[in-house]
């Protein structure tokens, strides 16, 4: 599959290195209006929303203004709704997603018909389908597996994209040749009943190229695009695509000076990296927005099916679209890769490793894709939360501290840490009292489980 990355022009290519969009930049460089720092993740914060994410949903998703803001409000409602509803359907939940122009509905699918009064009761919409999302998602799981094995690759990469559509209640298998997907569905054992093959002539490949969205370029010879500024104790950096380096490649910056290097790197399997910077960069809680406006990074709230979502990149900087899927497969020419999410959002070779960013949550770094901004395409990108919990990195911005900065004193006894990342379902004390986790993020300071009820239920 094609790969969007760019070698430098003493290469003498067209190839173009893969985009991460880390929010770092040099000191002294001129910088767009900062916004004010908005609050914990849910409708309230929507106030903060950046005027140039509203202005490229605008664009890209054909709203007002007004729109743009209801619809955000809207998804972060319903994430949180998904969440509880989730945990108390328990083993008959079977996904659900946002619908319509401004995300005002929301469904929420379950085998049981029981359940159906619980899911009206929250203000959803419920649908009764045939398979939970844990059978789907295991039936992912073994297609991921056959796909890795190495006398499947040609096999694989015929059949390249692989995910659990909630909105049908299938596992779709996208193959240039149906035969592929047949094949490969065959390999991994599972029960044919539960996928759905479909046509597509889509080849994705990696998407190779300290703010967010800023070029980079690896050992002077290609050109990614950063995708998140984190930290690691006192060491600044930022997070990105695995394709684009391995553990020791140098990079420079945007302005081709010295920057750091990959200090760890996974691809296949996922697509995830970060680099280490030099004291000349620093991090900073942004994404470079349409017309090199910062975007503000509050925190790492996974977004739900059929949320909007923008990204930023160093070869077509800022577009938006929604999320399809999320926990996608796809096989490039190098291999499987696993746990990214799907998304409308086009993007070109040099946006690879840039940000994903829903609201003010980043949402994850470009992987790989096929089209392009002009005709449209499909794009995927690796989430940030497990990117962050795997090189036990912090998320840099504008609600958390500086490097080395203490949490808050005074803090009762228990579990919950700022800091840590937690997936939905994850159980936390605090003060006495247990909670559960309702959505996937990194808590922040501030983002105690009392305090964000969004975030979590208590028990």
């Amino acid at each position: 599959m094609p790969r969007f990355h760019r070698p430098a022009a003493s290469a003498c290519a067209a190839l173009v290195a893969v985009a991460a969009l880390a929010a770092a930049g040099l000191p002294g460089t001129a910088s767009a209006r900062t916004p004010d720092a908005a609050g914990p993740p849910g409708p309230a914060a929507v106030a903060d929303a950046s005027p140039a994410l509203l202005t490229a949903m605008g664009r890209d998703l054909g709203l007002t203004r007004a729109q743009a803001r209801d619809r955000l409000a809207n998804e972060a409602e319903a994430g949180a709704t998904a969440g509880r509803l989730q945990l108390a359907l328990g083993d008959a939940y079977a996904g659900a997603w946002v619908r319509g122009a401004e995300s005002a509905g929301l469904t929420v699918a379950t085998t049981d018909p029981a359940d159906i009064p619980a899911i009206e009761a929250h203000g959803a919409r419920a649908t009764v389908v045939t398979h939970t999302l844990a059978a789907l998602e295991a039936a992912s799981t073994a297609v991921v597996r056959a796909a890795s094995r190495t006398a499947a690759r040609t096999t694989a990469v015929d059949a390249p994209v692989r995910y659990v559509d909630v909105r049908t209640n299938t596992l779709v298998v996208q193959a240039v040749r149906p035969a592929a997907a047949h094949d490969l569905v065959a390999a991994a054992g599972i029960d044919r009943a539960l996928v759905r093959v479909e046509t597509s002539t889509d080849r994705p490949r990696p998407l190779y190229d300290i703010r967010g969205g800023d070029a980079y370029y690896m050992n002077g010879s290609g050109r990614c695009s950063v995708g998140f500024a984190v930290t690691k104790g006192t060491q600044q950096g930022f997070a990105t695509a695995g394709h684009c380096g391995r553990p020791g490649t140098t990079t420079s910056g945007y302005n081709q000076v010295a920057q750091g290097s990959f200090q760890a790197s996974t691809f296949p399997g996922r697509d995830t990296a970060w680099v280490a910077t030099n004291t000349n960069w620093t991090s900073t809680p942004y994404v470079k927005g349409q017309g090199a406006a910062n975007v503000q990074v509050t925190g790492s709230t996974q977004s739900p099916v059929g949320a909007s979502v923008c990204r930023s990149g160093s070869t077509t900087g800022w577009h938006c679209g929604v999320i399809q899927q999320h926990n996608t497969s796809v096989t490039y020419p190098e291999g499987t890769i696993s746990g990214v999410t799907r998304t409308t959002v086009c993007a070109e070779p040099g946006d690879s490793g840039g940000s994903y960013i829903s609201g003010s949550q980043a949402q994850g770094v470009t992987s790989g894709g096929s089209g392009n901004c002009s005709s449209g395409g499909t794009t995927f990108y690796q989430p940030i939360n497990p990117l962050l919990q795997a090189y036990a990195l912090t998320l840099k911005t504008t609600t958390g501290p500086g490097p080395g900065d203490p949490g808050e004193p005074g803090e009762p006894g228990g579990t919950w840490a700022a800091g840590t990342v937690y997936a939905a379902g994850a159980q936390v004390t605090y003060g006495g009292v247990t909670y559960r986790c309702l959505q996937a993020h990194q808590a922040q300071p501030g983002w105690q489980p009392p305090n964000v009820p969004a975030l979590w239920q208590q028990v």
